[in-house]
Formats: C-alpha cells, structure tokens, sequence
C-alpha cells in the first residue's frame, strides 16, 4: 500500500509539473485555464502559446527528465557504482561533442542522424572513462573521476570547434546549450521513438539489472549470462542519455539525484525503482525549467545551470560519505 501511495504521488508531482511547464513561463496563464485549453484549444492567444510554444516543450522535458533518471539508475546499477551518472562519467559531453562533429564536417546530415551520432560519442566516451579506470583499478571514485577527466577532454574539443568552426557550429548550439528553450514538434518527433524504446527496454530488463548488483560470481550461479547483460544495459543507459542529450543538450546530475531518491523511496529492486525514476525524473526536470523561466524573467536562465546549482553539492556529499567506507 505505501509502494502504491508513493507512486501515486510521483505520477500525480510529474503531471503537476508538466502543468506548471504549460502555465508559467514569459507570460503565466492561470491554471484553469492551461488545463482547459489544453483540452480545449482555441483560437485565442493563450491557446497558441500553450500548443506551438509550451506544449512540445513540455513533452520533451517529462521524457528527457525520464530518461536521464533511468540512464543513471541503469550505469549506477549495472557498475555498482553509487556515483555513476551519463554527466560524470561523460556520456554527454562524448554526445555533444559527436553531434557538433557532424554539424560541422557533415552539415548536409539530416536532423534523424543526431541520436545515432550521440550515441556513438556517449558510449566511446563511457568506454575510455571505464578504460582509464580500468588500467589502474576501478573504484566508484576512481571510475567517478576517469569519467570526469573524459568530460573535460571532450568539452575542450567541443569548445575548440565552436572557435575554429564558428559559424558551422551555430547549427549545433540547441544540442549544446543545455536548455529546453525553443523545442518543437519536429525535434520530439525524431527523439521520442529512441527515448520511449529505451524506456521500455529498461523496464524490461530492470530484473537483470538486479542479478547483475549481487556481483558477478552470484549473477553467474544464477544463470545470468553476465557479460551480454551488461553489454545490453549499458548501451541502454548510454542510449537514453545520447538522445536526451541531442535534443535538450547535456544537463548534468540528474541522472545522479533522482535515481537515489527514488531508491530512498522505493527500496533497491528496480522493478520498482527504475520506474519510480522515471516518475520522479519527469517531475524533476520539468519543475527545473520553470525555475529556470521565472528566476530572471523575461529573460531565461539555460536549465543546466540550475541543475548543476543543486546536484554539485549532493555529488560531494556522495562522494565524501564513499570516501570514508
């Protein structure tokens, strides 16, 4: 009954929070009328606003919010590395910078290539993190911070193209900025088919992702054939942060925050965590960029920075709490 009642309140704090996308912004609308309108749109101002503006907008941030949250929870699990995020271990710098390179030196790819582009950059940048980590011994701290070190390298090499390439690069800014400002139709045409299939993957296989946490000796006298398990849950994580990352850019942390709250919540079995995540990831980011509306308006602060705000001091406080066991 507890189980039911906390997953009731995620889904009903994720649909306030898509209402609340739709409502408040440059010029708020009563939330009356944003439920009504959406309903029942009409030919009036704030029905234009709400449907060609806010809504695709809205809808964009409820699935990258999911599908960042569920990313972390799948890397987290599938490590066993509480510190594990798309951000940190660099999978969305690695996206980013993959989706620049082909805005600069391919410009005549068409917008459906940007997915498959940031998933190649995210899975080679998580592969030289655990590479890195590897060569010296992986620990949660040590693959944290090999992830770290790939982040930078690939923002480097991102910036250095944004100033040698610069007026090519303006093609890429969207996938760059980390912020939700200016989405539509089309750009949640071309993602919500990777990200909901990567969704639903993940539910899927969310109980092999709970074999795979009782370590490798006791998943294999379960029968798990570890190495593709781990394989395929890995290319899920990389791929719901790669097409969240082309679509909204790379906001960090949340792939760290909400999986950790929703294991608070709903204990460590993530056929019941993994979607709890995706509740509270909907929530989270959506809520994110109302903040990121309203905190300087009419001007808009990107939501990455906001993010960053709140999950840089909660990563050091992970990492700290790590450090002394």
């Amino acid at each position: 009954m507890t189980r039911l009642l906390i997953f009731a309140g995620a889904l009903l704090t994720a649909l306030l929070a898509g209402l609340l996308s739709l409502a408040l912004g440059a010029t708020d609308i009563p939330l009356a009328d944003t439920a009504r309108l959406l309903l029942h749109p009409d030919d009036s101002v704030n029905s234009l606003v709400i449907h060609t503006l806010r809504l695709p907008r809205t809808l964009i941030a409820l699935l990258a919010g999911a599908a960042l949250a569920v990313s972390g929870l799948l890397l987290q699990g599938v490590t066993r590395n509480p510190l594990a995020d798309p951000g940190i271990l660099g999978v969305e710098a690695g996206g980013a910078l993959a989706i620049l390179i082909l805005v600069v030196f391919l410009p005549a790819a068409p917008a459906a290539a940007f997915v498959p582009a940031a998933f190649l950059g995210g899975g080679l940048a998580a592969l030289a993190a655990y590479g890195a980590a590897r060569s010296i011994g992986v620990t949660p701290l040590r693959l944290a911070l090999a992830g770290v070190a790939v982040a930078s390298l690939a923002g480097a090499a991102t910036r250095a193209l944004q100033l040698l390439f610069e007026d090519r690069a303006q093609g890429a800014l969207f996938a760059l900025s980390g912020s939700l400002a200016g989405r539509t139709w089309e750009q949640l045409g071309q993602v919500a088919p990777w990200l909901l299939a990567g969704l639903a993957g993940a539910l899927i296989l969310a109980p092999r992702v709970n074999v795979l946490t009782l370590g490798e000796d006791v998943a294999r006298s379960l029968g798990a054939r570890t190495e593709r398990d781990r394989t395929v849950i890995t290319g899920l994580g990389v791929l719901l942060a790669a097409g969240s990352v082309s679509v909204v850019g790379p906001v960090g942390f949340v792939g760290l925050i909400v999986p950790h709250a929703a294991r608070a919540l709903g204990g460590a079995d993530h056929r019941a965590s993994l979607p709890l995540s995706a509740l509270l990831g909907a929530a989270f980011l959506p809520l994110a960029d109302v903040a990121a509306r309203v905190i300087d308006r009419p001007a808009e602060t990107p939501v990455g920075i906001l993010v960053a705000a709140a999950g840089s001091p909660f990563f050091i406080l992970l990492a700290r709490r790590i450090g002394r066991r």
